[in-house]
């Protein structure tokens, strides 16, 4: 069968699903058959902790501090709890979609164009690209300040340099030493906010070489909410939970794709993709849930290091907290774990990004040579030109360059929010083709509350993403350079859209009657029959397939 380009498909329109998929090799631009193929080596256990491993990095463990001290305990607890709800959804609609075609090859703007329209999907693709980037360079740069915590002696740029040599090693060999690699870097950096959390809670109820019980005293004293922006109680305590909300963002953003992002490199991909979907949330839920809670018992939000603008663990809410029961030495212990954190995140970042890359030059959106593959399944070219970009890192070596980069980190934040309008959209279009082709009741995976879910986090995170710069327009809080950082990705994102639009001609939507539902789906049912589950023989093995 002749490869047909997205814009052709359109072009078809109905003829598309005409196609028999039986005898399809070719969905959209993505070959069955094709050589350049990414290898199926990601087992359940790596996909879940590449994804919490992306979640949970210095936003936790440092940038949390700097909400606290902002707003106050209370709305950094509620805000945490809110995003969390938002990521549930959005990582049920991936879950749903992924799980349907776990096709090799695929990314999130592939079903930005098949379930929604192309120009849609080529504006999706760069923002994610972009963010991924810009996330890496900024991770890069973290480790480099984590680096100096223990000397200055080494440059910055050499710190930066060794992280980058490091993530490309990673990325470059096979899939399977990544996933791995990124398991145990996550496993190093779960071990540690489980530790701090049981750690907080023995303080807090006076277990700390002081014995001064705390409990929830600094929710009464300096208080649970810091006014913020206005002197009426009320509007000042919803202001601070939706300034908390926005920025908890920052810990969030990219993080479900990432099990996404995933599937077609994954052992029995309608088997562990909703195991990854399902337990994902759950153990966020768990770490960001008590993680911010402790915070909030262990350290005061009038604590001046809260603002210190570090990345280290001189700045980290925890480290204050321990230091203020008396402990010493532990410190260094954390420091070492934010570094995990941020080399295990900028690790899945370039990996994240690279994918959205080979997606898009597969589907002739991008360059064809960043296609390209190694033996071992590996797109080699994108994961260059993705680690190239992580270069931007080298504009922290003097001060002016870190306060670029921190705009540019801000940028990134409202991309992922942008993305995930994106997701929302696409799953209410997947799911109106579902149920007119008579699919949905037949999906491998279904999540609850839907579409009503999908609607309200649409909603949110539209909401979020037009207001996230409000207090700029308050009296005496204007800066040219905080508005740009707020709002200039929406202006970018509209630019792509609509030039793409313009040249390709596309249409603004598919048509339901026109979106192929079965283009692949036999494909990924026969590889769904050829999976045995493995069958625990005792209970050593059960525990661990749990985990796996």
């Amino acid at each position: 069968m002749e490869k047909k380009s997205i814009d052709q498909e359109v072009a078809l329109g109905p003829q598309i699903t005409d196609r028999s998929y039986a005898d399809a090799t070719v969905i959209g631009d993505i070959s069955l058959a094709q050589t350049d193929q990414l290898e199926r080596g990601l087992k359940s256990r790596h996909i879940q902790f590449l994804a919490l491993g992306g979640a949970i990095g210095t936003g936790l463990f440092v940038g949390s501090g700097a909400i606290l001290a902002t707003v106050g305990p209370a709305p950094l607890f509620m805000a945490y709890l809110s995003m969390m709800l938002v990521v549930w959804v959005v990582m049920n609609d991936l879950g749903e979609m992924v799980t349907y075609l776990p096709l090799k090859g695929i990314s999130i703007p592939y079903f930005v164009s098949r379930f929604v329209e192309p120009s849609l999907a080529f504006a999706a693709g760069y923002n994610y690209w972009y963010a991924y980037a810009m996330l890496l360079a900024s991770e890069v740069t973290a480790g480099a300040l984590i680096l100096q915590y223990w000397t200055e002696a080494v440059p910055v740029a050499v710190w930066i340099a060794l992280q980058l040599l490091v993530i490309l090693f990673l990325n470059i060999v096979a899939v399977s030493f990544f996933g791995e690699a990124e398991f145990w870097f996550a496993s190093v950096k779960l071990i540690t906010i489980v530790g701090l959390i049981i750690l907080g809670i023995v303080i807090m109820l006076g277990g700390g070489p002081d014995h001064v019980r705390t409990g929830f005293l600094y929710w009464q004293q300096p208080g649970a909410f810091v006014p913020y922006l206005v002197p009426a109680v009320g509007l000042s305590r919803f202001l601070g939970y939706w300034t908390a909300f926005v920025k908890a963002g920052f810990a969030f953003v990219t993080s479900p794709e990432l099990i996404a992002l995933s599937a077609g490199e994954t052992v029995a991909p309608r088997r562990n993709i909703p195991k990854a979907a399902r337990r994902f949330v759950w153990r966020l839920a768990v770490f960001y849930g008590c993680g911010s809670l402790i915070i909030g018992v262990l350290v005061p939000s009038d604590e001046p290091q809260l603002l210190s603008g570090s990345s280290n663990a001189s700045a980290s809410p925890f480290v204050l907290g321990i230091q203020r029961a008396g402990i010493k030495g532990l410190n260094h212990v954390i420091n070492a774990a934010i570094l995990t954190s941020a080399w295990s995140a900028g690790n899945a970042f370039c990996y994240s990004g690279s994918r959205i890359l080979y997606s898009m030059a597969i589907n002739g959106q991008a360059p064809r040579l960043l296609g390209r593959t190694t033996k071992r399944g590996v797109p080699w070219a994108a994961v260059l030109a993705t680690l190239a970009f992580g270069c931007l890192g080298f504009l922290n070596v003097n001060n002016s360059g870190a306060s670029v980069f921190a705009w540019f980190t801000n940028i990134s934040t409202i991309s992922g929010f942008i993305a995930w309008i994106v997701i929302l959209i696409t799953y209410l279009r997947f799911r109106s083709a579902m149920a007119h082709h008579g699919l949905l009741d037949s999906l491998p995976f279904r999540t609850p509350l839907q579409p009503y879910a999908t609607w309200f986090a649409l909603l949110m995170v539209s909401l979020l993403t037009l207001t996230n710069g409000y207090p700029v327009f308050f009296p005496s809080r204007w800066s040219v350079s905080d508005f740009l950082a707020a709002y200039i990705t929406l202006p970018i994102f509209m630019a792509l859209y609509l030039g793409h639009k313009l040249v390709k001609r596309t249409p603004f939507y598919r048509r339901v009657d026109d979106i192929d539902a079965l283009t692949g789906k036999k494909e990924m049912d026969e590889m769904e029959e050829m999976d045995a589950a493995p069958v625990p023989k005792n209970w050593v093995e059960k525990a661990w397939f749990w985990i796996a």
